[in-house]
Parts: C-alpha cells; sequence; structure tokens
C-alpha cells in the first residue's frame, strides 16, 4: 500500500488505529510526494527532533517511490479525468493517484478526494 501523508503521520505518531490496518501489509510504500510534503509538516514542528530521529531510524523500512516519465504520464491521465469530471484535487494528490495507478497499489489515506480517481482504492483507519 501507498502511505499519504496523513498516513504516514499517524504511524509515526504511533496511533493504534493505523497500526491495524498496517499489521501485517506485505509492502508499504511512501511516494516521494508525501515524504516531502512530511519534512514540511516536520520542520514546523514544535517536535521536530522528535520526528527527524523518527525518519533516521525507519524510513529504510518503506520503499520510496520516485516520479518517473510513465508516472508523468499517468499524472496527465489523472488530471484530465478530474479536470473532465469537475472534481479537482490538490496536485500533490493528483501525482499520489499517478503513483498508485502506476504501481497498482492502493493509498492509505483519510482525504476522501482520492475517491473521485477512478480505479483507485483507497484504504482508511
Amino acid at each position: 500500500m501507498i502511505l499519504d501523508t496523513n498516513a504516514l503521520s499517524a504511524i509515526v505518531d504511533g496511533r493504534p488505529e493505523i497500526r491495524r490496518v498496517i499489521e501485517g501489509a506485505p509492502d508499504m510504500a511512501i511516494p516521494v510526494i508525501a515524504l516531502g510534503e512530511y519534512r514540511f509538516g516536520v520542520a514546523l514542528s514544535n517536535r521536530n527532533a522528535l520526528y527527524r530521529q523518527w525518519l533516521l531510524d525507519h524510513l529504510r523500512e518503506y520503499r520510496m517511490l520516485a516520479i518517473t516519465e510513465e508516472t508523468t504520464r499517468r499524472y496527465a491521465d489523472v488530471r484530465v479525468e478530474l479536470k473532465r469530471d469537475g472534481k479537482p484535487i490538490p496536485s500533490n494528490d493528483i501525482w499520489i493517484a499517478a503513483l498508485s495507478r502506476e504501481h497498482r497499489m492502493p493509498i492509505l489515506s483519510q482525504d476522501r478526494h482520492f475517491d473521485a480517481v477512478a480505479g483507485l482504492q483507497r484504504l482508511t483507519w
């Protein structure tokens, strides 16, 4: 499964309800977009030392999903579909949706706007 930024935050914060969802997941990946959003939040946080340490200790446990040329095609497809349907979502989330389609992986997120993307499976906690 692909972790959206709010899922990554919940994992780092040790929220028990998300532990039940990710327990036994065979593959968890973090899009570089979500990692960038998370690092931005960490930089503004009062607990940034704790969060930076978590990243140092645990980030290697997750597969990183980079943007590729193929991802750009998927991004364009998703963005055109959403524009045509009159259902825009934040640009960073279009990239995450594109990665989900490219890798055929569900997204773990509390953001319901992912539900507007055809063929995407959103998991939540």
